[in-house]
């Protein structure tokens, strides 16, 4: 009843502070005394009868406190929400009734002021009992006949069964329903905390505040469930869940939280260096490696960790995650059962190997690959027998990148298959160039042919187009694949290069001595060429035979290669030449064709042109 006015002399109330009356106007009042005058006096005692009367049976609760945080008078609906009496309630101060808190509590003062008219809050009720009890409660200002505050009329709504089910709803909101841990969106909201200012996690004044997290996984939690049934990995996260909690949550600015699958993290939002956040990681796996007796089993497991820690002026959730996700597939990597502490170079690695990925596609559509040729030069006569196709990547930010920075990359990825076809459309239009202008050259191009570009397309098919639309021989083209992909498990590659060969296409093993080197194979292998490993030919870099114990038994390794792929019919071609006396004791071996910084190093098609030129002189 906001607004509303009362009679301010006391001896009208009987000793008690009056129920509030309607309002008559000046009119009806005594000027001395303020009492009502006439008719008016009883159409005000018959309305403040009913008012008690709904005052005292209505079901919402209902209080009337004065100006000095006293109660006048409670009705029984409010006093029951307390476990009292109402006749318990009038003299009680309202701290005794509600518990202070400070926003509301400043605008129930500014209300007792007179400064505003109504407020509204949910508080906590205190019961007899000492049992939680929520009210909605609705205070409104009541003046008196001068219009300055008299008392509050409070309505209160019982609103503990929609506060009890709030919190189990946020709960289930916030907890993972099997380990009862915090789950990944109370991780997030944490972690977002953690990176505000003012966090109460935070250190003191003058100390730069920091985070950690230690980004915990399972290793071999998917052969349990395959092995044992998905009820005890159930049980098994269960007790992982317990164990951490017991032994890591229950610190200050620690939260333990479940991520999913077999995926937790302990966060630490007061961090106080990289220190504390490895002695925790080696604290966890010790803890987890102890036994689980889990369903009748007796299980053993090991955790990978991934640790991150760093200030937070200058990072962002994302970034934090983000890394230690990268150091927890480190730890996987590098052998599991271990913590990896984030390093900066090695993420900036993964993160530009991550950007290379990205763009490989894109970059062939753009065409900022190119090919440069290195010659093949037959040992017998120092002539141009072919060239090797070596793709460069003319990168719009890194420069130009060499294979070894992207082919793997691409290998991963899969873009191998559009780059590889894009090398092979390149550098058999190139070779038809020179066969039309140098016909007596004859000079074959050698393309290298990963596994992948196999499996993950129809490479024979591809070969077959590019040729046709290029008009280059197939006897001119030669497709290198390594000795480990050729020789490796499935019949797919040594189907699709009999194809190949069948066509009259050129096949060569790179790499030869590094892989199986299973020598049985050369004889059913449609294979034209061995190339050898440039490890080899270092045994012949210096003018005197046998110079150690290792480069003889190089040497004769060489000369045996050499002979028994003449005697298959195979030719052999050295890699890694760089001086004269390479040059001239492979071709004392019978060696065929070399290739190496001694004759030249890869470059544009014009280099080639030349060297063409020249011989033709």
């Amino acid at each position: 009843m906001p607004g509303r006015n009362l009679g301010a002399d006391a001896h009208h109330r009987g000793g008690r502070p009056e129920t509030p009356r309607p309002d008559t106007g000046p009119q009806g009042f005594c000027e001395s005394c303020g009492s009502p005058t006439g008719g008016d006096a009883e159409a005000l005692r018959a309305g403040e009868s009913r008012f008690r009367a709904a005052f005292s049976d209505v079901g919402i609760g209902m209080l009337l406190i004065g100006t000095d945080n006293l109660v006048i008078e409670g009705n029984p609906a409010f006093a029951a929400m307390l476990g009292r009496e109402s006749a318990d309630l009038p003299g009680m101060h309202v701290r005794d009734i509600v518990d202070p808190e400070e926003s509301s509590g400043r605008r129930y003062r500014e209300l007792v002021r007179g400064e505003r008219e109504r407020m509204s809050a949910e508080k906590r009720l205190k019961h007899r009992g000492g049992h939680e009890v929520w009210g909605r409660v609705t205070a409104s200002l009541i003046r008196d006949g001068r219009g300055a505050p008299h008392c509050t009329l409070v309505t209160v709504e019982d609103i503990t069964e929609q506060r009890r089910l709030g919190d189990r709803l946020a709960y289930q909101a916030l907890h993972d329903p099997l380990t009862r841990l915090p789950n990944r969106t109370a991780f997030y909201e944490r972690l977002e905390s953690a990176f505000k200012p003012g966090d109460q996690d935070r250190p003191g004044a003058g100390e730069e505040p920091r985070v950690g997290l230690c980004y915990v996984d399972l290793d071999g939690f998917a052969a349990i469930n395959e092995t044992l049934g998905h009820h005890v990995g159930d049980q098994l996260l269960v007790a992982v869940a317990a164990r951490l909690e017991r032994g890591f949550a229950h610190q200050d600015g620690r939260l333990v939280a479940r991520l999913g699958g077999d995926e937790f993290a302990v966060l630490v939002t007061a961090s106080d260096g990289d220190r504390q956040l490895t002695d925790l990681a080696a604290e966890l796996m010790e803890a987890l490696e102890r036994p689980f007796e889990v369903a009748g089993h007796r299980l053993t497991v090991t955790a990978s960790i991934g640790v991150v820690e760093r200030p937070v002026h200058g990072s962002t959730p994302t970034d934090l995650v983000r890394d230690a996700d990268s150091t927890l597939y480190w730890s996987k990597s590098d052998g599991r059962a271990r913590w990896t502490l984030y390093d900066r170079d090695r993420g900036a690695d993964q993160l530009t190997r991550h950007l290379l990925a990205t763009a490989l596609r894109p970059a062939v559509e753009r065409g900022e690959f190119l090919v440069e040729y290195q010659p093949l030069v037959g040992l017998a006569d120092g002539t141009v027998h072919g060239t090797e196709a070596l793709v460069r990547w003319r990168h719009p930010r890194l420069g130009l990148l060499s294979p070894d920075r992207f082919i793997p990359i691409a290998e991963e990825s899969g873009a191998i298959v559009p780059l590889g076809k894009w090398v092979l459309e390149e550098s058999c239009r190139q070779t038809r160039r020179w066969l039309d202008e140098f016909p007596d050259a004859e000079a074959f191009v050698s393309v290298n042919l990963a596994a992948r570009q196999i499996w993950d397309s129809d490479v024979v098919a591809d070969v077959a187009e590019v040729l046709a639309r290029t008009g280059l021989p197939a006897r001119l083209l030669q497709l290198e694949i390594t000795e480990s992909d050729l020789l490796g498990p499935g019949g797919r590659p040594l189907q699709a290069l009999q194809a190949l060969a069948d066509m009259g296409v050129r096949i060569a093993i790179d790499d030869f001595g590094t892989g199986y080197s299973n020598l049985a194979y050369l004889s059913r292998l449609p294979v034209h060429t061995l190339k050898l490993d440039a490890t080899f030919v270092e045994a012949f870099r210096e003018a005197t035979p046998g110079a150690d114990g290792r480069r003889a038994a190089d040497e004769q390794i060489v000369g045996a290669v050499v002979q028994l792929a003449h005697a298959l019919g195979l030719t052999v071609t050295a890699e890694g030449i760089e001086n004269a006396a390479q040059v001239e004791r492979l071709r004392l071996t019978g060696c065929d064709t070399a290739q190496g910084w001694y004759y030249a190093r890869p470059g544009a098609p014009e280099a080639i042109t030349a060297i063409l030129r020249d011989q033709r002189r």
